[in-house]
């Protein structure tokens, strides 16, 4: 004798739930171990297994028989639901690109002229059309012209509020002068500045962008600005002499 259309129906009812609560709270279960910084081992593969072993539980204790079923049709919805909001998080947004193109064309000083703390979020707020592309002094009008070039628009002058247009340079730190406070090391934005409290502290010329801000925090004002190239013994010649 067959199993009664109304059982069938119920049956396939809770299996229908099953898969659909498992898609509905996967990304919820994915975002709360994403903000709360897991180890490694439950990302990936592993975050999989994981959810799926929690899927199974609330429906494999519904019924002794049918308990695996519900468990593989919960763990199936939540392990696609986890597999679709891990690949829209990686997945870069156009706004992401836009934003990378744009900070691709920026000079990277990191110095904040424009308004904003470094260089990505300059160009965040050009993609969002927060910001101008003319605040960018040590990109100067080349920049801007790039800028103007990749988002299809007009180019215009530096906006003089934002600072002007400068050579490049490189900071040097005068050795006789400096005090080893280390608050130029905390100001620099890309860790140009090496050495320990009280010692003598070195700028690493290839890594300096010149972007001046570790002078306002100078106690002593030893540090100097040369322009480019950043060859070391014209560098010294030039403190020194």
């Amino acid at each position: 004798m067959g199993m009664p259309l109304t059982s069938i129906a119920l049956v396939a009812a809770v299996f229908v739930a099953a898969f659909a609560s498992g898609l509905l709270l996967g990304p919820a279960l994915r975002i709360r171990l994403d903000d709360a910084e897991p180890p490694a081992m439950l990302r990936g593969s592993r975050l999989t297994l994981l959810t799926a072993v929690l899927a199974g539980l609330p429906f494999a204790a519904v019924d002794a028989v049918h308990g695996w079923l519900y468990w593989l049709f919960a763990s199936a919805g939540w392990i696609l639901a986890v597999l679709i909001s891990a690949a829209k998080r990686s997945a870069p947004t156009q706004d992401d690109t836009l934003v990378t193109a744009i900070d691709r064309v920026l000079p990277q000083t990191q110095c904040g002229q424009c308004g904003y703390p470094g260089c990505r979020p300059y160009a965040a707020a050009i993609a969002s059309g927060e910001a101008d592309i003319n605040q960018c002094p040590p990109g100067g009008t080349a920049g801007v012209r790039k800028l103007a070039d990749l988002l299809g628009r007009a180019p215009k002058p530096l906006n003089p509020e934002h600072g002007i247009e400068k050579p490049a340079v490189v900071a040097l730190i005068v050795e006789e002068d400096c005090i080893g406070c280390t608050k130029c090391i905390q100001a620099c934005p890309v860790d140009a500045i090496v050495g320990a409290p009280k010692r003598m502290h070195t700028v690493i010329a290839d890594l300096c962008t010149g972007c001046e801000l570790c002078l306002p925090p100078c106690p002593v004002d030893c540090i100097a600005l040369l322009p480019v190239p950043r060859d070391s013994q014209i560098v010294a010649i030039a403190i020194n002499g």
